[in-house]
Order: structure tokens, then sequence, then C-alpha cells
């Protein structure tokens, strides 16, 4: 007797890492999976000449190109501690008048923290804590850990980095490569970073003590009211011999780093919600003048975050 053939569903790679952030954090309905806790802000980027004279991008014109932005912890949780080692991230959208936009998300870190996609949800679920024990299982942590050293950088990093005091005092970078493309049909690959204005400022673990949980939206709220928030965007001109491809491989600081315009946030939402809320901030969506590289951690990035996107929009429609 035939037995019936049970079809079962092929989970794509963009749903097992979304899958795989739900693992380790839980589902939270109607939240990013990734850097749940956020608040949306705006301002405007005004562009400069070295910019122009290393891309035809629209946005380096000079003129004062709208921005939607989002700040956020990292991890998927929406109650994430602002005291944490994690990430910070500074989410950007440029609407030019011509109708160009670019999406770019950046982080509080100079490297990724894998160098595949398809480390990407192994690298969550070793760290996932096992129902019966409450904990990651130590053996398969090591394991993965010892074969792939790399995904071990930007934890080590962030544990040196002294928390930042504020979304407007941490330095927020590409980790990816991105192609600019002069009037000249010159090429040049370069990694970027917006650098706050007054330079990165760090809190102390006395001054960690005293400080609650949440705290960072509020002071972004505070100091924007009394005269914005301001970032320098400056790239990282890269050598022929740097490495594209792996965001976990920081440059060297020998490679020249140039200001392209500067970043001004001038209006916090006074709660949750806001325009960033449905934007994806997908980093392929770029103006001409700046192309992507070949990273495959920066071409796989956009289908997840379309597969969390969708799942908050259902979870909002119940």
């Amino acid at each position: 007797m035939m037995l019936p053939v049970v079809a079962q569903a092929q989970v794509s790679p963009p749903e097992t890492q979304v899958n795989a952030l739900e693992g380790l954090f839980g589902k939270q309905a109607s939240f990013r999976r990734s850097h749940a806790k956020g608040v949306c802000a705006s301002g405007y980027f005004v562009g400069n000449a070295v910019g122009r004279g290393l891309s035809t991008a629209s946005v380096f014109n000079g003129d004062k190109v709208p921005v939607v932005a989002r700040f956020s912890v990292g991890g998927g949780s929406p109650k994430a501690s602002d005291k944490g080692k994690s990430v910070r991230a500074l989410a950007l959208q440029f609407t030019a008048a011509n109708g160009e936009q670019w999406l770019t998300a950046n982080i509080s870190a100079p490297m990724y923290f894998v160098s595949k996609p398809e480390h990407f949800a192994t690298f969550l679920q070793v760290r996932t804590p096992d129902p019966a024990t409450g904990k990651p299982d130590p053996a398969k942590l090591k394991a993965f850990s010892d074969a792939n050293p790399e995904t071990l950088l930007q934890a080590g990093y962030l544990a040196k980095a002294p928390v930042p005091a504020s979304y407007a005092s941490a330095n927020y970078w590409s980790t990816n490569a991105f192609e600019l493309v002069n009037a000249k049909k010159e090429s040049q690959f370069v990694r970027w970073q917006f650098v706050p204005e007054g330079g990165f400022v760090g809190l102390t673990d006395d001054q960690l003590k005293s400080l609650p949980d949440e705290f960072l939206a509020d002071e972004l709220r505070k100091r924007v009211a009394a005269g914005g928030a301001t970032f320098d965007f400056k790239v990282q001109l890269a050598d022929k011999t740097d490495q594209l491809t792996d965001p976990t491989k920081v440059w060297p600081d020998s490679r020249p780093v140039v200001p392209l315009g500067k970043l001004v946030i001038d209006k916090v939402e006074a709660g949750l919600g806001g325009a960033c809320d449905k934007i994806t901030f997908n980093p392929l969506v770029l103006p001409k003048g700046i192309n992507p590289s070949k990273d495959p951690i920066l071409l796989a990035r956009p289908a997840p975050y379309g597969v969390s996107l969708g799942r908050r929009l259902t979870e909002a429609a119940k």
C-alpha cells in the first residue's frame, strides 16, 4: 500500500533569518524583528563639493535634502536596555528633489557580525536558550565560534567601547562597501560613516548606574529641541588591496577619510510611531552615482527586511 506523500514547505533563507531572530528574542508583535526598540526622527542633508567630485548622486548637489531617520538599539526586544553593550543604529531615507531616494542602515561598530549570509541564522540559533536548560548549548556555541572566529569581532569591539551617552554622540558605520561614480565615470569604493559633530561621548560605569534603562529617546528629544543634532558624513576611501566583500574586516586607519556633507536632525517624534515605521531601509535603494559592492551580506539584506515588514503589517492589521 502506497502512503500519501506529504509536501513540506521549504523555508527560504530570509524567512530562516527572521525565524531565528524570533527564536532568540521572542515574537514581538508589530515590532521590527531586529532593532525593535527605536525612535523616528527627521531632518535634512546637505552635500558638498567633495561629494560632487566623487559621485553624481543628486544628494550631493548642495540642496537641503529631506531625511527620515530612525535611531535604535540592537536586538529584537522592544524592551532592550539603553545601557546594554549592543549596537546603536541610524537608518536613513533621503529623498532628493528629483525624486531619487537613498536608503541606508548604519551601526555603531565598524564591522558586521557575520561575513556570510548563511551564518546569520546559525549565529542566532547557537545563542538561543535551550528550553530544557534555559541556556544556550555551550558546545554548539563554541564549535560555531571556533569555526568562524570573525563572528566574535563585533562583540569584542562593543565590549571594550563605552556605552554611548546619546544617539547623537555615537559614530555610525555602513560596514558594507559601496561604489561612488562621478561625472567622469571614475570609480571609488568607499565605506561611509556618520560622525557626531561634537565627537563620540560615552558613559562611565558610575554614570550608567545612575541612569534608567530608558533614556536615549528622551535625551535625543531634549537635545534636538535645544538646537538639533548634527553629523558629518564621511567616507573612507578603499585601496585596491582592501577587502570589499567581507564587512567583518575593518580597513586600515591609513586609508583617507573625507567629508562629503552634513546630516542635521531637527525633529524627533514625541512617542512611538512616525514616518520611519513602514520604511524597511533597504540599503540597495541607491541614487544614480552610488552602486552596491558585491558584498554578499549587503546583497542579502533587503529580503529579510521585507519578510519582517510583512509580518509586522499583518500583525498590526489584526
